[in-house]
């Protein structure tokens, strides 16, 4: 089968090549999942699991992404749940090859079925983005109505989803992103937009959550603007510091299958959509990789 494979940690997105690959092989628990869409994150090739397997062995070169959307063409021994045929999304494991594949073997458990009223592109968009926002907002960071919620980013994948289910929970939403942002932003149900480069972010007094999907200077400025008591998740790396009263978090997102399938319902219902800035076949991938730091909302191959 094709697939997108990268030679070895530290030669970047140069060394990421279209090659044949051997199909995927199905664990216990698992199914093969014919990939018709896939997401990636653009710094996921610095992470230690793209290199290793799940006992610390490499497995170089490597498959990348991690947000699927298919039909399940195989099951493993044991998988239940799950069938043959059936329409699916999700996250792909951490420490195994990914979705930039024709076929790839993921954990059951880490799928959702997929209605037939939702497109793969929409929903491979949806899985981490949607997945790190609720858990972010809502496990991590406890964001309840009537809060205010700075979100970082709002423009973006993860953010433009942060957006609309923090709005949906009737909180007060502060946007952050480029000037061409606002207008998307403000459209996904943002209260307030404020453009970083021109606006000053001390200006918006003080808010109950920051949502920090940037970090580095934008995290030590939003430390300044926590209200005593409130809560900061930032996504980049675990924070430098801690505010003086309040509490800054660092979590990596969990695959959940009944969060999924609430966040599917929402974008089945008109309550959720996704903002997808371009999308681009299985062979420029590695352009894409470099591309989607600058492009607009998510960017997504398509690949079946």
């Amino acid at each position: 089968m094709k697939a997108m494979t990268v030679a070895a940690p530290g030669l970047g997105v140069e060394s990421m090549t279209l090659a044949d690959v051997e199909y995927p092989h199905t664990a216990e628990n698992d199914v093969i999942v014919r990939v018709h869409a896939a997401g990636f994150t653009t710094g996921e090739l610095t992470w230690p699991g793209t290199w290793i397997d799940r006992a610390g062995k490499d497995r170089t070169p490597s498959v990348p992404g991690h947000e699927v959307a298919g039909v399940v063409s195989e099951l493993g021994y044991g998988t239940t749940g799950l069938t043959v045929g059936q329409r699916v999304f999700g996250l792909t494991d951490w420490t195994r090859n990914g979705s930039l594949a024709e076929y790839t073997a993921v954990e059951a458990r880490n799928l959702a079925p997929l209605p037939v009223s939702v497109g793969f592109v929409d929903a491979a968009a949806l899985s981490i983005s949607g997945l790190t926002s609720l858990q972010g907002l809502f496990q991590h960071a406890r964001l309840a109505t009537g809060q205010s919620v700075l979100i970082h980013g709002a423009g973006r994948g993860v953010g433009s989803i942060a957006v609309q289910l923090a709005q949906e929970a009737g909180a007060w939403v502060i946007g952050t992103g480029r000037a061409t942002d606002e207008d998307t932003v403000v459209g996904l149900g943002a209260n307030e937009f404020l453009d970083l480069q021109r606006d000053r972010l001390e200006d918006v007094g003080q808010v109950d959550v920051v949502f920090d999907v940037i970090g580095g200077d934008v995290f030590e400025r939003s430390l300044g603007v926590l209200r005593p008591g409130g809560r900061i998740v930032t996504l980049p790396g675990p924070p430098a510091r801690q505010p003086e009263d309040g509490l800054a978090l660092y979590f990596v997102v969990e695959p959940n299958r009944p969060q999924l399938a609430d966040l599917a319902r929402r974008l089945q219902d008109g309550r959720l959509r996704t903002v997808v800035g371009a999308v681009r076949p299985l062979e420029e991938a590695a352009a894409a990789f470099v591309s989607g730091r600058h492009t607009p909302g998510k960017t997504i191959i398509s690949v079946g």
